[in-house]
């Protein structure tokens, strides 16, 4: 499929996208954090590989939260039809990084979580639930919920 807007308009589009704070993940499971009653947490830790979207630092719990474009969802993934090489290059170049902090977080100890932007958006409750085991606090906060 061609793709719909100028080569300027596009580099403006994606120049726009930001890899933090982005209202369709990190602001509807920061809600769900929060509204749950969920403290401990902290956004975007540098000093830990892979930087994770959130941790928890008591509990060494990393999540991620991955945007199906950018980290090449098989399940969402569209390569754009204009510069492939780039794209699959760049993208090809995420998941070898999201393997390689996985894998130095899992022998620091940590459990690592990762979500699909398509998971947070459609079936956030899901996500939450395997927050909440990770923590060891399912049944815990589904008694307090009233679930």
């Amino acid at each position: 499929m061609a793709d719909v807007f100028t080569k300027a308009k596009r580099s403006e589009v994606m120049a726009s996208i930001r890899g933090k704070g982005n209202r369709s993940t990190e602001w509807k499971l920061r809600a769900r954090l929060i509204s749950a009653g969920i403290s401990g947490w902290r956004l975007h830790a540098p000093e830990v590989p892979g930087k994770p979207d959130f941790i928890f630092p008591k509990e060494k719990i990393a999540i991620f939260l991955d945007g199906c474009f950018w980290h090449g969802c098989k399940k969402c993934r569209s390569i754009p039809e204009s510069n492939r090489d780039f794209w699959k290059k760049k993208i090809g170049g995420n998941k070898k990084r999201d393997r390689e902090a996985g894998h130095k977080l899992g022998k620091a100890g940590w459990l690592v979580l990762r979500f699909w932007e398509h998971q947070i958006k459609r079936g956030p409750s899901k996500c939450m639930d395997a927050i909440l085991k990770a923590l060891g606090k399912a049944k815990v906060i589904h008694c307090i919920l009233g679930g």
